[in-house]
């Protein structure tokens, strides 16, 4: 059984990063258990596995005391000498109590801790493998689901997909194929369970950073993401090169980069915008598609009063107030968005100490389509 026990140690240890030594205790102190268990003794005992030989050896460990209280776990110093007259106080006497058929009780135990161990190390490397991959995206496949939860296969893991991280305008049947960000990784007693999101602004982030190269190497810059999963999001961009047009490269040659995130995306709308630090221009890039006469900004209330077309006044706002809703959580200004009747009524347009934005022309509407690009 030595070598066997042996052998099996080795390959664990090669193949699942196990040390033989951490395995070779864990069977130890299962056997003090197994021991005490299966015979009913109460006293101090180590067990001595030896791999060379393939023996299981159980001694007990008593304290040299002046006066014996336990008999399990205590020897007198005069019963100590007659074993070994080198003994003294407070030394421990070990002797061998290894019962008849422990071996059979010491190899089924064996088994079972090696096997438990290495659930456990197997637990351990795909938590360690999962925890480094949160905040990222992967491609999953859908295996089952249920009334709140959809699982998602991503190989030696199912992760979860809550029914609040799933896109309202998608519907998923087993063995589709997907792609979801990972949120979190938490350690669990039943092994690593991971949370993954098809909502989450991140899962955005990613795929623009897979498919534009410029963003990729550090060019562009994503600078801020609002997003309502399964209808419409706005990024805002920024190129840190002269010579680099941080929407045209994220939108591509036609529009075949964005497209492909909004082919993954079920059809979810886009707008991307450039950033500034400007918050007069930012905020008016932030409304696009809509035409922008004029920002006014009040710095100590983090907000803004804009100024557009009486036409425009729809467009800017957007359905259901979505596409102002949005431009905020863009630009995190609030934004008060006035036509332009209502605000020469008002008397705050035009206004020569304010910041305008100037449009020359509907011609520059004409060349951009709903998601705020360039055709």
């Amino acid at each position: 059984m030595g070598n066997e026990l042996l052998d099996a140690l080795d390959a664990l240890e090669k193949q699942k990063g196990i040390s033989r030594d951490v395995l070779i205790e864990a069977i130890e102190a299962a056997l003090v258990t197994a021991y005490k268990r299966n015979f009913n003794q109460a006293q101090n005992v180590r067990v001595d596995l030896n791999l060379g030989t393939g023996t299981m050896l159980v001694y007990s460990r008593k304290d040299v005391v002046e006066e014996v209280e336990n008999e399990f776990l205590h020897i007198s110093l005069e019963d100590a000498k007659a074993i070994n007259p080198a003994y003294e106080l407070g030394d421990i006497v070990e002797e061998e109590v290894t019962p008849r058929n422990f071996g059979r009780i010491a190899a089924q135990t064996a088994k079972q801790v090696v096997t438990q161990r290495v659930r456990e190390a197997e637990r351990g490397l795909i938590f360690e493998e999962f925890v480094d991959r949160a905040d990222d995206i992967v491609n999953g496949i859908v295996e089952r689901m249920d009334a709140r939860n959809l699982y998602v296969g991503l190989g030696k893991v199912e992760a979860v997909l809550p029914q609040t991280e799933q896109m309202p305008n998608e519907s998923y049947q087993p063995h589709d194929r997907i792609k979801v960000y990972i949120t979190k990784v938490e350690r669990t007693t039943r092994g690593p369970q991971v949370f993954v999101s098809r909502t989450h602004p991140g899962l955005l982030r990613r795929l623009f950073e897979n498919e534009v190269p410029e963003i990729y190497e550090g060019i562009v810059e994503i600078k801020s993401i609002a997003r309502e999963a399964g209808d419409r999001s706005k990024i805002s961009v920024v190129a840190h090169r002269d010579d680099i047009d941080p929407v045209g490269s994220c939108v591509g040659a036609k529009g075949a980069r964005v497209q492909t995130i909004v082919n993954e995306l079920s059809g979810e709308k886009i707008d991307i915008v450039e950033w500034s630090e400007e918050p007069v221009i930012f905020v008016a890039n932030a409304l696009s598609p809509s035409k922008v006469l004029d920002v006014q900004v009040n710095d100590d209330e983090k907000s803004t009063t804009v100024v557009v077309p009486d036409y425009q006044l729809s467009l800017a706002i957007g359905k259901r107030g979505q596409n102002a809703r949005l431009a905020a959580k863009l630009t995190g200004w609030k934004i008060d968005i006035k036509s332009e009747t209502d605000a020469r009524e008002m008397g705050i347009y035009p206004n020569e100490n304010a910041s305008i934005v100037k449009v020359e022309s509907d011609e520059d509407l004409e060349d951009f389509d709903f998601y705020g690009e360039k055709e």
